[in-house]
């Protein structure tokens, strides 16, 4: 599976959550951000969550983004099949994630 695929695969699967989850949906009411994720040996990619879900999947690296996590293709590929965690990921160094705090917390519910 390819990263795009992969990334429509996890944006469809948060969007099916938030559907079936009023909690979610509530939560995130009213926040508009742009998320862009940088495969550093790949491609970067954008995402934007309004309304409670996350639409316009897009192969871009330009404009603005409220967040932006960044990651190799083998550790993004371990964070999918959840062989490491985010927390590993960050000690040591293979994902970063640049944002407000309250953004960064946002990335936990993203997962």
């Amino acid at each position: 599976m390819t990263v795009e695929e992969t990334l429509t695969s996890l944006v469809d699967r948060f969007n099916r959550h938030a559907a079936r989850t009023p909690s979610v949906a509530e939560e995130l009411r009213g926040l508009a951000r742009t998320i862009r994720v940088r495969i550093t040996d790949e491609r970067t990619y954008s995402v934007d969550l309004a309304e409670g879900r996350l639409r316009n999947l897009r192969a871009a690296a330009d404009g603005r983004a409220d967040l932006t996590i960044t990651t190799d293709l083998a550790t993004f590929q371990g964070l999918v099949a959840k062989e490491i965690g985010p927390m590993k990921a960050l000690v040591l160094r293979k994902l970063s994630i640049e944002g407000s705090l309250e953004d960064k917390l946002l990335f936990r519910k993203l997962l």
